[in-house]
């Protein structure tokens, strides 16, 4: 057999269960490795509460450029009740935030599909969600979870404000919608942008910015506009309408977890951050499952690895 180029794994376990999920991925690394001839190689790291307690950080310079390194990071969980405490900027989930951005890792890819073995562990009935698969396709790197200013700050009256800026450009909107567009064309052809045009200037422009995308590039795909709201009311409703959904970082986060459970349960289901490609047509991908940490059932041996 022809070797293949060796390439390189930072694997993150971080908290909880994460652990215990990366340990059964890097069985299965390895089985790639002995029996395809491929030579994965596997780096590790700390990351979240793990690497907080170590070391103060939730993610240290050293992990992070081992990160830039590698071809992929794949990640457990991070977080859990034992670093609520933590200053906002320390905790745990701000290494995964980090991880985005500074990858730009714009691009997140989540899938909801209901497998016919487990139809019964939805809470809808089983016509409404056996067959189901939804991919949903959620804007990472911008939005009101990075835009400035923000903050929390005393105003004049003895208050406080709490300020969060939801902002987003062309080129932001248009390269995640165009990674939703070739997404439909490989699966049933069809995309539902998701956002608030009717009440936010930059719920408008998105609106505008996936349509003009669409005119110009992509006239065999069925595009369809729905507010976010109507989406979270539809997903229950009627969700297999939805082929691919592209939506923003904030409508992204609440409706793909809304979706996960038309499947059963958030804890089934993975996701992937993926970058833009390079001249030679890789990109830098982030790969996790999208449920927490689950310190509840850690060490206990039966987190389910899929």
């Amino acid at each position: 057999m022809i070797k293949i180029k060796k390439r390189k794994f930072l694997l993150l376990p971080g908290d909880g269960i994460g652990p215990e999920v990366i340990g059964e991925v890097k069985k299965i690394i390895q089985w790639y490795n002995k029996n395809k001839s491929l030579d994965f190689e596997i780096e590790e790291g700390l990351a979240g509460g793990i690497s907080y307690d170590k070391h103060g950080t939730p993610i240290t310079d050293e992990v992070f450029y081992k990160a830039l390194e590698c071809e992929a990071v794949i990640l457990g969980a991070v977080g859990g009740p034992k670093w609520d405490n933590v200053e906002f900027s320390k905790k745990p989930e701000r290494a995964l935030l980090k991880l985005r951005k500074e990858l730009k890792l714009f691009a997140n890819l989540r899938p909801a599909i209901c497998f016919k073995q487990l139809v019964e562990a939805s809470t809808l009935k089983p016509e409404v969600v056996s067959g189901l698969d939804i991919m949903i396709v959620r804007e990472l790197t911008g939005g009101i979870y990075f835009g400035e200013p923000r903050g929390i700050k005393p105003i004049d009256n003895g208050e406080r404000k709490g300020i969060n800026t939801h902002t987003y450009t062309t080129s932001e909107i248009q390269r995640v919608a165009r990674v939703a567009f070739d997404l439909a064309k490989k699966r049933q052809n069809k995309v539902t942008s998701c956002e608030k045009s009717n009440v936010m200037e930059a719920g408008l422009l998105w609106k505008e910015e996936v349509q003009d995308l669409h005119d110009k590039e992509f006239k065999d795909v069925e595009l369809n506009h729905m507010l976010a709201d109507n989406c979270a009311m539809q997903l229950l409703r009627n969700p297999k309408q939805f082929d691919v959904i592209v939506t923003d970082n904030l409508f992204g986060d609440m409706l793909s977890d809304q979706a996960s459970m038309l499947t059963g349960s958030l804890g089934l289901l993975p996701s992937a951050s993926l970058g833009a490609k390079n001249k030679e047509g890789q990109m830098r991908a982030m790969y996790e499952p999208i449920h927490g940490s689950a310190p509840d059932i850690a060490g206990k041996g039966i987190a389910n690895p899929i």
